[in-house]
């Protein structure tokens, strides 16, 4: 395609020498028109025309300022730190996130998202609150706050708590929080007006073990190789405390001690005496042994219900057999 381009050009007219001595020269501008179609088709071949998309949102809007106000694209102020034009958007977004972008229902496709929800809140939404730490003071404030929130919501359906807690202790009996926190969360579930469903999954030991025998009778709940564990509380590292407050300290382990004996008779329904008696050492549990003992009423193994059914109590069994029982025996 030819072009033109369009410049002013000076011409001297010189006067007649006979009407003065000297010259003059005026100069008139004139317009030139230079034909560069020659020129354009010799590099049309050496420089080929870069495919433009019309949708780019770029250079839609770089368009759109051309053709309102050319101005600004001419006295647009150059930053070497930032590309040109970037500042006619006023919040440019070169990409998402990976943490806005979703997979939508097709493999293919992404949408730019808000970020989703992280995992507690998602099970907080199913009514899930689930402890799978020691009990520390951060374990003990989520978690009271989370059930204080989901009786707000709804103080007629149930709440789900899940345990796989070594209590106040860690694995290796080293304490890392004190027996109030544990007590602080039994109080919590104590004022609820819901249904509380405790369900072990992995280990519920000292305190924990408290809290899954404080649930709803009937609505407590271990995995079939969940372990369950009672014993008495730890003395807390002394220090360089002198000996009247290490005295103090024993004197106050001794109270939770008791505390924690009469909270276990009342929600196992065993005497203090029993409880405190198999309380003098650590006290293991596995999932039949829990339910003997009345920390938890079944034991969730799918399709157990089933196969218990089936089976025939000790004196069916014993009569089918024909063996007859005697009395004192």
């Amino acid at each position: 395609m030819a072009c033109f381009l369009q410049a002013p050009m000076a011409y001297a007219i010189l006067s007649s020498a006979s009407s003065s001595s000297s010259s003059r020269a005026v100069r008139v501008p004139k317009p030139l028109k230079l034909s560069c179609g020659a020129l354009g088709a010799r590099n049309a071949a050496k420089i080929p025309m870069p495919p433009i998309n019309p949708k780019d949102p770029f250079l839609s809007k770089l368009a759109s300022v051309a053709s309102s106000s050319p101005e600004t694209l001419v006295n647009s102020s150059v930053n070497p730190d930032t590309p040109p034009f970037l500042d006619l958007f006023d919040s440019p977004k070169l990409m998402a996130t990976p943490a806005q972008v979703e997979r939508s229902v097709s493999y293919n496709e992404h949408k730019p998202r808000s970020p989703p929800p992280d995992l507690p809140s998602l099970l907080l939404n199913g009514r899930i609150v689930y402890i799978g730490m020691p009990l520390v003071p951060a374990v003990t404030e989520l978690v009271v706050a989370e059930l204080m929130y989901l009786q707000w919501m709804d103080p007629k359906q149930p709440i789900y708590l899940y345990i796989n807690s070594t209590g106040t202790t860690r694995d290796d009996g080293e304490t890392v929080g004190m027996e109030t926190e544990g007590f602080a969360i039994y109080d919590a579930l104590m004022q609820l007006q819901n249904e509380i469903h405790t369900v072990a999954v992995g280990a519920a030991i000292g305190q924990a073990c408290l809290l899954l025998s404080a649930g709803t009778k009937g609505k407590r709940f271990m995995m079939p190789h969940a372990k369950a564990m009672i014993q008495q509380p730890r003395v807390p590292s002394s220090g360089l405390m002198p000996a009247s407050d290490v005295l103090i300290r024993a004197k106050e382990v001794i109270v939770n001690r008791d505390t924690l004996v009469e909270l276990l008779a009342k929600h196992t329904g065993n005497s203090v005496e029993t409880v405190a008696d198999v309380m003098r050492r650590p006290f293991y549990m596995d999932a039949n042994r829990a339910k003997e003992f009345g920390v938890i009423d079944r034991i969730l193994w799918r399709g157990q219900e089933k196969v218990m059914a089936e089976v025939a109590s000790p004196e069916e069994w014993d009569k089918n057999a024909g063996i007859k029982v005697m009395d004192g025996f």
